[in-house]
């Protein structure tokens, strides 16, 4: 039991009890507890065995006897029979973009649809639109978000394989049979989804490292298991593949499982041009220099090193060939950490706890853009509110010389194009980010005037999360992003990458064109709690895979550079 596990089951519970028709004071008790758990940076174990759950904010005491419940037996009688009680199908028809608890019980009681399949069967029949509450928008509506989920089938979101491979890779890493572990294949490459994990291992005892391995991971079903690979599927469909191999073996097997198809063809294509035969195992053919890295076999191939991100074929072979790859953006030289939310808004952190959370990171800023008022199903702030927010502001500058707090709000953008403050509210602010949250369906033309009638506001310094997508849920909007790009570079508006795990957007097929156009990026957590700064990695992640440098991404400057480049489009 780990506490990605409680997370999970606090967010299914509130999921089930919606369905049910629960009070809805009920149902956020859970999101908020799920919310809280998340939080939590120190040990969950430790909170639990030292009675200190209910300390936590959001969790009271008949949710915290739950989690201990949960934690200490691996079930939770509640949820069971929450499951139980709750038709099939309804959690999976729930993931349709659009469709909320209300409307998947309302088809299932009407319709008798208990799976995405009769769902898209009643669509498609025309048997939804005469419902009481639909309508034939609805259905088409339905058949879209089927689409979305259809799409994503058998994927998962980055974070969340993530931390099961890299728990076991510590564990790997430990054991006395091994030599060196390391992840392969998409999440190496940074990849926004994954359909498994794989995780590559040098060893002379594969034997006993294969047993530990199944140790670790006890509720798994086992696929199959050999010498050189072992393959199991956890309990929510994740494959992870444990592949084997001797040490000499290693650079050539963790170049083989983390390069894409394409990349890895033309690469096996240069060295029979060189006279070599490449596999996962070797390079034979001829002498060459001894290959104990990626770099020595780059090298022997006569190719800079190519960086596991940039592995997709996308021209990074023919720059390793001239010495034209970029120096990436690493994630320490994030020097400031930008767009975060705080209980002034629907934060889960106090503006304080944000603070010593960033000084904590290793920031040296911290831009605090808590919503503005047009979102008021965020807790968005008017500007009275703003104002207080700046006093506080102004109390934590005045004691803590080393971690500033940049005042910023992150200001709706109407469907006019015009901004949810006016500019002389705008002007009292370090920073403006400029976001779209309502209106998705305008025509591509409307959302690209909309968007950049924003972007020739003096007060924007930010355009975040461009398209609007949520990885797995929604689509981003329609929207001509080479003219956002020529609009933000000609005004000096940076593109946020926003490096929450279920946004990552702008997409990285997206930012090389960005960057061509001139455009310059932030890398921002969109965090609402202190422990989602961990997000920046993953924006560094989408970053590196744009082909970005350090001097692409402001929050990169020093907070005086940072500030005379926000004054400057003012």
């Amino acid at each position: 039991m780990e506490k990605r596990d409680v997370v999970r089951a606090l967010e299914e519970i509130a999921v089930l009890l919606e369905l049910k028709g629960e009070n809805p004071f009920k149902v956020r008790a859970y999101e908020n507890a799920a919310r809280a758990v998340e939080g939590i940076t120190e040990s969950l174990d430790g909170v639990i065995a030292e009675g200190r759950l209910t300390d936590v904010r959001g969790i009271g005491q008949h949710i915290a006897e739950r989690i201990i419940e949960l934690w200490r037996t691996g079930r939770m009688k509640f949820r069971d029979d929450l499951a139980d009680a709750t038709p099939p199908g309804y959690l999976d028809m729930i993931r349709v973009p659009g469709l909320g608890a209300k409307k998947v019980r309302a088809l299932g009681e009407a319709l008798d649809v208990t799976s995405i399949a009769d769902l898209k069967k009643a669509a498609e029949e025309g048997r939804i639109r005469d419902l009481p509450g639909f309508g034939a928008q609805s259905e088409k509506k339905i058949l879209a978000g089927i689409a979305v989920v259809e799409k994503g089938a058998g994927r998962f979101l980055a974070i969340r394989v993530r931390s099961i491979a890299e728990d076991l890779l510590g564990k790997l890493r430990a054991h006395p049979a091994v030599t060196a572990a390391e992840v392969g294949g998409s999440l190496r490459r940074w990849l926004e989804t994954v359909k498994d994990a794989d995780l590559l291992v040098a060893t002379t005892e594969p034997a006993e490292v294969t047993k530990r391995f199944l140790e670790w991971v006890p509720d798994a079903a086992l696929i199959g298991s050999g010498g050189t690979k072992t393959s199991v599927r956890l309990p929510d469909g994740l494959a992870i593949d444990l592949r084997l191999v001797l040490p000499k073996q290693f650079p050539f097997a963790l170049h083989y499982f983390t390069g894409s198809v394409a990349h890895n063809v033309k690469i096996r294509a240069r060295a029979l041009d060189r006279g070599f035969s490449l596999n996962e195992y070797e390079l034979s053919g001829k002498k060459h220099a001894a290959i104990r890295t990626e770099t020595d076999l780059f090298r022997v191939l006569g190719l800079a090193g190519i960086e596991p991100e940039l592995r997709e074929d996308r021209g990074e072979i023919e720059a390793a060939e001239s010495d034209g790859l970029p120096d990436l953006v690493k994630l320490e030289d994030v020097k400031g950490i930008l767009h975060c939310h705080t209980t002034a808004s629907d934060g889960r952190s106090t503006l304080e706890e944000m603070a010593e959370g960033a000084a904590a990171w290793g920031a040296s800023y911290l831009g605090i853009a808590d919503h503005s008022k047009a979102a008021a199903y965020a807790g968005g702030l008017d500007e009275a509110a703003l104002k207080r927010q700046r006093t506080e502001i102004d109390r934590w500058n005045a004691k803590h010389p080393k971690l500033r707090v940049l005042h910023g709000c992150e200001v709706d953008i109407l469907p006019d194009g015009s901004l949810d403050f006016p500019d002389r509210v705008l002007a009292r602010l370090d920073f403006v980010v400029a976001s779209i949250h309502s209106n998705f369906t305008l025509s591509e033309d409307a959302m690209t005037k909309r968007v950049c009638a924003a972007l020739r506001n003096k007060h924007v310094h930010i355009f975040a999360h461009p398209t609007g997508r949520l990885l797995l849920e929604r689509d981003g909007y329609r929207i001509d992003l080479a003219e956002v790009f020529r609009v933000a570079a000609s005004e000096g508006v940076a593109i946020e990458i926003n490096a929450d795990p279920h946004r990552l957007d702008l997409d990285w097929r997206e930012i090389r064109s960005a960057r061509a156009a001139g455009v310059s990026f932030a890398v921002n957590p969109d965090a609402h709690q202190v422990s989602a700064y961990e997000y920046i990695r993953y924006g560094i992640g989408t970053a590196r895979k744009g082909w970005l440098t350090k001097k692409d991404v402001v929050n990169s400057l020093t907070v005086e550079a940072l500030l005379r480049r926000f004054q400057g489009r003012r």
